[in-house]
């Protein structure tokens, strides 16, 4: 069986650029929300004339979705900020010539007025809603999964000990920020989406790739607790954690 220092070389050896997680096969796993983003996001662009994916990582998410579509928009865009990523989704999106721009998460994003009837975002790390309200033609969606408050809470207390701050509503928080944008909310929903983690390679490998559950993580800074996790994970079977996760769809009145 593999030692407690042969799983954490495995996970911090780990590459972390992009969003595939496909690593992660056996030795972790995630709920999905029942509403099945990836799918609602293909039928979104079977209708678009043009496209904006906003913070689209290495375009995997965007990419499988428009392989879904029951036809392509004629304009496909993508924003990221991250220059690996952006590497990454220039080649995954070329199939369908789409453009990704380097642009900040926070805006301001390269395109003029009214220039999409979709933009979309699945957990994006900010929303700049007046510039989202900006891009939308009228009549036009913005489409987005969020990550709620309290995601990982388990897993970083785990790590850093009991966190006295209560989770916040940012389901509702979003909807309240894109109506104060001029938007319309048509849909939003959320759900708590149970993680297993079932060994510590696989946890550090995790908190190095999504950086903003424990934002100053190492191995060694967080050692000791790495392996007291070890010991649990091996008594249990598996750490238990959950994602928050929201759904919310507006419009940008016609």
């Amino acid at each position: 069986m593999p030692t407690f220092e042969d799983l954490v070389a495995e996970g911090a050896a780990a590459p972390t650029e992009g969003w595939d997680f496909s690593w992660f096969t056996g030795r972790a796993s995630e709920e999905r929300p029942a509403w099945g983003y990836a799918g609602l996001l293909a039928d979104r662009l079977g209708a678009a004339a043009a496209s904006l994916d906003v913070q689209t990582g290495g375009g995997e998410v965007y990419a499988a979705a428009l392989t879904r579509a029951a036809r392509r928009p004629a304009r496909v865009a993508a924003t990221e900020s991250w220059p690996p990523n952006l590497a990454l989704a220039r080649a995954r999106l070329a199939r369908w010539d789409g453009a990704v721009a380097e642009a900040p998460d926070a805006g301001p994003l390269p395109f003029p007025d009214a220039a999409f009837d979709l933009v979309s975002s699945r957990h994006p790390t900010t929303r700049p809603w007046a510039e989202i309200a900006r891009l939308l033609s009228p009549g036009g969606t913005y489409l987005s999964q969020g990550v709620g408050s309290g995601t990982h809470r388990v897993l970083a207390e785990a790590l850093t000990g009991a966190r006295p701050e209560p989770d916040l509503p940012s389901a509702a928080l979003a909807a309240d920020a894109a109506r104060s944008a001029g938007l319309d909310v048509v849909d939003l929903r959320s759900q708590a989406c149970r993680v297993e983690f079932t060994d510590v390679g696989a946890v550090v490998h995790f908190l190095r790739k999504v950086v903003w559950t424990v934002p100053d993580f190492s191995v060694e800074r967080y050692r000791p607790q790495l392996a007291a996790l070890h010991r649990r994970i091996e008594r249990d079977g598996a750490l238990v954690s959950w994602s928050q996760r929201y759904l919310l769809e507006a419009r940008r009145p016609g």
